[in-house]
């Protein structure tokens, strides 16, 4: 009798703890889901930060190349044109120079102090074209505001209208810019009621 009284003991002892053991285990499982609900969101909140922070980084880095190409840009700019000062300055010297050399073609006397001249003259045009200063192209050529500066205007039926008869002041260019336009006399056609007044 006492050994199946203690048999019945311990079989209660089973049924009655088997239950709360699945208890337990359920609320494990319900626990590790919570904390892998709570890992994953954790994970999806750590990838769109390192998405924003490449976002972030590349669009800097873009930045970064577009500032130092202005920059090359403006480096080149101020090496082609650091030298614009020094050819303003020299342009006095030539305009002279051939005045000079105008006038002592009219009056021949002297033919050394001519081709002194003559012979500065082309050295300082060579200087200009090592340093890439060109002269406008101005004469017969249509007036051009951007290259042309008209001093005054003369009645011409020889050309067309608005063409380039006289240059008074050559005018020069460094690179593609100009540094100085050219001084011209511009073409003006004659008015048609002059010409019918004449012929009355």
């Amino acid at each position: 009798m006492v050994l199946k009284e203690t048999k019945k003991k311990k079989e209660t002892k089973k049924t009655t703890s088997s239950p709360k053991k699945a208890a337990k285990a359920k609320e494990q499982k319900n626990s590790d889901k919570g904390n892998n609900k709570k890992s994953d969101k954790k994970v999806l909140e750590l990838e769109e930060q390192l998405v924003s922070e490449r976002d972030k980084t590349l669009r800097l880095s873009a930045e970064f190349e577009n500032f130092k190409k202005r920059k090359q840009r403006e480096i080149d700019d101020f090496k082609r044109f650091a030298n614009e000062t020094v050819f303003k300055q020299l342009l006095t010297v030539v305009d002279n120079l051939e005045r000079a050399i105008t006038s002592a073609e009219e009056n021949s006397d002297d033919a050394s102090l001519l081709e002194g001249v003559k012979l500065t003259h082309k050295e300082i045009l060579k200087l200009f074209e090592t340093f890439n200063v060109t002269p406008v192209e101005a004469e017969n050529q249509p007036f051009d505001p951007n290259f042309h500066q008209a001093v005054t205007q003369e009645e011409n039926n020889e050309v067309p209208d608005n063409t380039v008869t006289t240059v008074l002041q050559k005018g020069y260019l460094l690179h593609d810019r100009l540094i100085r336009p050219a001084m011209v006399v511009v073409s003006k056609r004659v008015e048609k009621e002059t010409e019918k007044n004449e012929e009355n």
